[in-house]
C-alpha cells in the first residue's frame, strides 16, 4: 500500500524492503480503486518533493508534469522566456532571473464537465530550490530547501488523482516553477517591481520570494484561465510553524462555503487544518511609502500578512490559501517515513469531488 511502502531509495544500492499486504474489497463500498489511486497520486507528490534540486529544477519539473499529464489524461502547457515577459509576470521572473535554469509556468488543464462554466483553480508554489537570494539563508536552513516546491508537487498529484478518477469537474492548475539563486542579476531588497496585475511592489526581503511567484500565478489563473475559485498551496512562511507546529496546515479563506467544504474533506483523511484570521487590519503592515504595496510586513503575524499579500491579487475571486510549510516535509508524523508527506493531496481531491 503506497503510503506504507513508499520509500525514497532511488539513489541507494540496497532498496527498502516492501511490506506484503493483502487487500479485500468490500463490494458494497466500491471505493477501493479510488482509495488506491489517491495513495498512488500522493506518492507522486512525495517522490517529486524528495528528489534533490539537481534532479528537479524548473525545466525538469515541467517535463515531469508533461509526462504525468500524458499518462493520466491532463492537458499540459508550458510557458517560458519571452512568453512570460510578454505577459508581464515581472514578480515571478525577478525571483528566478539569477538562476541558470530559467522559470517555467506550468499550466495543467482537466475538463471533466465542459458544459459547466465553473472551474476550480489550483496554484502551487514551485520554488525548486531557495537559497534566500541576496538575503541568504543560513547553511542549516538551506539543506532541505528542495522541499520549497511542495505546493507544486501537491497540485500535480491532485490533478493526477482527479483525472485518474474521471471526476466530472473542471480544474486548472497553475505552477510558477523557478529557483531563487544569486548572481549579479539577482533582485534586491528595495527594488520596486510591477506585477502582472499592474500593482507596484516594494521588495523587502528576497527570502520572501514564494509570494511573489504566487501573486503573478494567481493573476494569470484569474485573468487568462478564468477560474471561478482558487486554492493556492505553498510552503510559504516559517511563521506558520511558530503558530501551528508541524502537524497542522494553516488555512486562510475569504469564502466560508469553500472553507467548510475543505474542512470536511480534510477531516475525512485525517489531515489536520486550522483556519487563521485575515482581518483587514493586517493589511496595514503591507503599506509602502514608495509603491502600491510591500511584499511583506513585520515579524508579528508573518503568515497572516503573507496571506493578505496574496489575497490582494485574487481580484475578489473566492480563494483559499494553504500554508504547508510545517506539514509538507519531515513533519514527524508517526505513520510517515522521514521526508515528504504528500499532505493535502487527498484533501484537495475530495474537496474538488464534493464542490
Amino acid at each position: 500500500l503506497g503510503n506504507i511502502n513508499y520509500s525514497f531509495d532511488v539513489f541507494k544500492e540496497k532498496k527498502s524492503e516492501k511490506i506484503k499486504i493483502d487487500l479485500f474489497k468490500n463490494e458494497k463500498s466500491g471505493k477501493l480503486e479510488e482509495i488506491l489511486s489517491l495513495i498512488d497520486c500522493t506518492d507522486i507528490t512525495r517522490e517529486l518533493v524528495d528528489q534533490p534540486a539537481n534532479i528537479i529544477n524548473p525545466e525538469t519539473l515541467a517535463r515531469r508534469a508533461e509526462e504525468l499529464g500524458e499518462k493520466y489524461g491532463v492537458e499540459v502547457e508550458i510557458f517560458q522566456g519571452d512568453q512570460l515577459e510578454n505577459m508581464e509576470m515581472n514578480l515571478f521572473l525577478a525571483v528566478g532571473r539569477a538562476s541558470v535554469t530559467k522559470p517555467r509556468l506550468i499550466v495543467m488543464r482537466y475538463f471533466g464537465d465542459p458544459e459547466n462554466n465553473k472551474t476550480i483553480g489550483l496554484v502551487g508554489k514551485g520554488l525548486t530550490y531557495d537559497t534566500g537570494g541576496l538575503c541568504l539563508k543560513p547553511a542549516d536552513s538551506m539543506f532541505t530547501m528542495k522541499d520549497d516546491m511542495s505546493g507544486s508537487a501537491t497540485v500535480i498529484g491532485a490533478m493526477c488523482a482527479v483525472a485518474k478518477n474521471k471526476l466530472k469537474k473542471n480544474v486548472i492548475a497553475v505552477i510558477p516553477a523557478c529557483e531563487n539563486s544569486i548572481d549579479g542579476n539577482a533582485y534586491r531588497p528595495g527594488d520596486v517591481l510591477k506585477s502582472m496585475n499592474g500593482k507596484s511592489v516594494e521588495i523587502i526581503n528576497t527570502d520572501a520570494e514564494g509570494r511573489l511567484a504566487l501573486a503573478d500565478a494567481i493573476t494569470y489563473a484569474v485573468r487568462n484561465e478564468s477560474v471561478t475559485e482558487i486554492i493556492d498551496i505553498a510552503t510559504l512562511t516559517g511563521a506558520i510553524l511558530v503558530a501551528l507546529g508541524t502537524f497542522t496546515t494553516g488555512v486562510f479563506a475569504n469564502n466560508d462555503e469553500m472553507f467548510n467544504t475543505l474542512e470536511k474533506a480534510s477531516k475525512k483523511h485525517g489531515e489536520k487544518m486550522w483556519r487563521m484570521p485575515i482581518f483587514e487590519e493586517y493589511s496595514d503592515g503591507l503599506k509602502s511609502n514608495i509603491a502600491d504595496i510591500k511584499h511583506m510586513g513585520g515579524r508579528m503575524g508573518g503568515s497572516i500578512t503573507a496571506a493578505k499579500f496574496l489575497e490582494s491579487f485574487t481580484e475578489n475571486t473566492p480563494w483559499i490559501h494553504l500554508d504547508i510549510a510545517g506539514t509538507a516535509y519531515d513533519n514527524t508524523s508517526k505513520w510517515l517515513k522521514k521526508g515528504a508527506s504528500g499532505v493535502v493531496v487527498k484533501t484537495l481531491y475530495t474537496y474538488i469531488k464534493n464542490r
